[in-house]
């Protein structure tokens, strides 16, 4: 469907001169414009029951392309004064998004009918889902995937990844709940239905263990569906000596006939686990 916009921006990533040229600016703009209104992403799901996702990584050259044909402007609202070249995100209530005041997000970020913006930041390239709740002072990065009604809880920050274009974004499936100051980067994976207590970290690199079986299972980068994750930490032998490095810890599962709506906080409280 978009391929003629595709093989421009290919095209063009691979000379840069080309920018200069009408065609190169028309196509980046329009792709840029496409990922804002939520009809190209960055990352999409290919088997939602197997939590399989493709990187488009041509829409994300787009969104680098985009950087250097903007000009840099004065911003101004009230006192305050910004100097910048990307434009912000309008037209909240024709999209039928609430926006707090401060909420913050940039255009060719896409947010859902139905989300909730408080106080908060969204980068380009970003995917925010219908029925999303990005709490006060989170943050969601360039190009990350946040799936419909999931709860960003307060302070959270969700990482971005723009280069290399192969990375893949962060993504948050469907009806995940993140806990407050909590931090998913590098591409990890939270898959549907996930909670994630307060201050847990989750890098590519972070061991996340499931320890709810005789024997503990660790993944990186990646947390099953349903788990209810919380911070926790591992002893690592190094040449100094032994010490605790930190982990996230799966001790349990969200009941698939909870709730969803009531179930993320409760289920963070069956475990005495704090939200």
């Amino acid at each position: 469907m978009y391929e003629e916009l595709k093989t421009v921006v290919e095209r063009t990533w691979e000379d840069r001169a080309l920018l200069a040229g009408t065609e190169a600016q028309e196509a980046v703009r329009r792709t840029v414009e496409l990922v804002d209104k939520g009809a190209l992403r960055c990352a999409e799901p290919v088997d939602a029951e197997k939590s399989e996702w493709r990187v488009n990584e041509w829409v994300k050259k787009a969104v680098i392309l985009y950087f250097p044909i903007q000009p840099m402007r004065k911003m101004e609202a009230g006192e305050l004064e910004w100097f910048d070249k990307m434009e912000l995100k309008h037209g909240y209530e024709a999209l039928g998004v609430r926006a707090v005041p401060h909420a913050v997000a940039r255009y060719g970020a896409y947010i859902a009918p139905g989300a909730i913006l408080m106080p908060s930041y969204v980068n380009i390239g970003a995917y925010v889902g219908a029925g999303t709740m990005v709490d006060t002072w989170a943050t969601v990065g360039s190009c990350a995937q946040i799936g419909e009604h999931v709860h960003l809880s307060g302070g959270v920050g969700i990482g971005g990844v723009l280069e290399p274009v192969q990375a893949a974004p962060v993504i948050i499936e469907d009806n995940c709940f993140v806990g407050s100051r909590s931090i998913v980067v590098e591409g990890a994976h939270v898959c549907r239905e996930a909670v994630l207590g307060s201050n847990t970290v989750i890098t590519g690199s972070t061991h996340i263990i499931d320890v709810t079986g005789p024997e503990p299972v660790t993944y990186k980068g990646y947390v099953p569906p349903r788990s209810v994750v919380v911070p926790g930490s591992y002893r690592k032998q190094f040449p100094a000596g032994e010490y605790s490095v930190s982990c996230a810890l799966i001790i349990g599962q969200r009941k698939e006939s909870t709730d969803k709506k009531t179930s993320l906080n409760d289920a963070l409280r069956e475990f005495g686990v704090s939200a």
